[in-house]
């Protein structure tokens, strides 16, 4: 009797059982649009490396080889803001990821592969599904901080991963934890790429990242964005983790006058300058040079350095960064005196076709001495560009959004050279200082700066 009690309770549960497994599970209304039809590689091309890439099983699956860098299978097609789905299965011994919002342009590091990257680590670190900036500012969001989205992977098994980027956001989820929560203003689109990591001699060639289930969704993103449990980190002004490591400075806080003041004044200027949502903007007053707010130097001094800055032009708009500035130079009369890296528009400003060589009044020349490459990548009027100045032992190089414009020897012959045949011929030893300010210039137009950061170098140790 008991038996037949126990028996029939069996059965009893076993419908249950198999009631519930069958029911129709919630259908999904998403309007996904597959990146990967399952049988071929259509809609993807390979960049970077020579790992090899094959379709098996309804799966895409790349595999390591010898003596080639990371390579990147990548869509056809550029992606700005979109939501991503995918699942993948990764070798244990293997580190991968995800490029999203990633380019491959000339004239950065010869085509190199660059942008944000979602991390795939099956290491003892576990950082899957943070942020790393490949070629580019390295580790952006890592998981150090967050041991669930850690713990989440699953190790030698498929992981699902879910990847919002939407305006400056982006987020990441791994195995519905979340993982990532980035605000970073970088790159507003671009290509995804399947990775294959690059692998020393003494790793194994032959192993294995398999994908599948790829996914996207590009239209009504907030009808189906989620919400993350995460902090966000934002990098607007602020270091990244790399950046920290080697000692960069942020030289303006994106909030305050701290550490700047009137290259003519003891303080900052009361009008012709504006912060507001982390942007300091010298205002319009017309063109004419200095006659608001006038320039803005810093409080320190700086010898060798690197410096970069992001900026915008307004249309028709001019500008500088100075370096080595002497304040004490030119005073009561002007602008400072110093080296400048020119800002400007120069399809519609005037001093494009000036200068005492031609075109070493355009945009990132060193003003009136050296004219800028004429293929610079330069970014359309009103959107943003980076500028990077290097200064060690004499040699300093311009660069703009990568690519380096110019060079040149200070105090060498033929920099004296230039300058006895340019407007600063009257002022002796013009860009020779040991140590000077770094200035930005009010010259009567809209322009504005972001990301304003410095990296003093000590020549005896770099």
């Amino acid at each position: 009797m008991k038996k037949s009690i126990f028996f029939n309770r069996a059965i009893l549960l076993c419908s249950i059982s198999l009631f519930f497994s069958c029911a129709e599970k919630p259908k999904d209304n998403t309007p996904w649009v597959s990146l990967f039809d399952g049988e071929t590689l259509n809609g993807w091309h390979q960049k970077g490396g020579e790992a090899a890439y094959t379709v098996r099983d309804g799966a895409i699956v790349g595999t390591t080889v010898h003596d080639t860098p990371n390579s990147f299978l990548t869509t056809d097609k550029m992606y700005g803001d979109f939501i991503l789905e995918l699942d993948y299965k990764v070798d244990s011994t293997m580190n991968s990821g995800i490029q999203i919002r990633s380019n491959s342009l000339p004239h950065y590091r010869e085509g190199r592969v660059h942008g944000y990257q979602v991390e795939i680590d099956p290491s003892g670190r576990a950082w899957s599904g943070g942020i790393y900036d490949e070629s580019r500012r390295g580790w952006l969001n890592t998981l150090d901080n967050n041991p669930d989205a850690q713990k989440a992977f699953k190790q030698n098994d498929w992981n699902h991963y879910r990847i919002e980027a939407i305006g400056d956001t982006l987020k990441t989820w791994v195995n519905g934890v979340a993982a990532a929560h980035l605000i970073d203003e970088k790159t507003a689109s671009g290509f995804i790429c399947l990775q294959v990591h690059s692998i020393k001699a003494d790793k194994k060639a032959g192993t294995e990242i398999i994908w599948k289930n790829v996914k996207i969704l590009t239209d009504d993103l907030s009808k189906y964005t989620q919400k993350s449990t995460v902090k966000p980190i934002i990098t607007k002004n602020q270091l990244t983790i790399e950046e920290a490591k080697k000692g960069w400075k942020l030289l303006w806080d994106g909030e305050t006058t701290k550490g700047w003041h009137g290259a003519k004044l003891d303080k900052f200027p009361e009008t012709g300058w504006e912060i507001e949502d982390g942007v300091l903007s010298v205002l319009s007053s017309g063109g004419a040079e200095s006659t608001a707010g006038g320039d803005i130097v810093t409080s320190e001094l700086y010898g060798d350095f690197e410096l970069t800055v992001d900026f915008r032009v307004n249309t028709g708009g001019n500008s500088g960064i100075k370096y080595y500035v002497d304040t004490n130079i030119n005073k009561g009369a002007g602008s400072s005196i110093g080296l400048e890296y020119q800002i400007l528009d120069d399809a519609l400003h005037p001093d494009a076709k000036l200068g005492n060589h031609e075109g070493s009044r355009t945009v990132s020349s060193l003003y009136d001495l050296i004219q800028a490459d004429l293929n610079k990548p330069i970014n359309p009027i009103g959107e943003w560009n980076t500028a990077y100045i290097i200064s060690k032992d004499n040699h300093v190089e311009h660069w703009l959004n990568g690519a380096k414009v110019l060079e040149y020897e200070r105090k060498s012959d033929n920099f004296r050279k230039l300058v006895s045949e340019s407007k600063y011929a009257k002022w002796p030893n013009f860009g020779e200082l040991e140590k000077g300010q770094i200035l930005l210039q009010d010259h009567g137009d809209l322009v504005s700066f972001k990301n304003v950061k410095i990296r003093p170098i000590n020549t005896t140790k770099d």
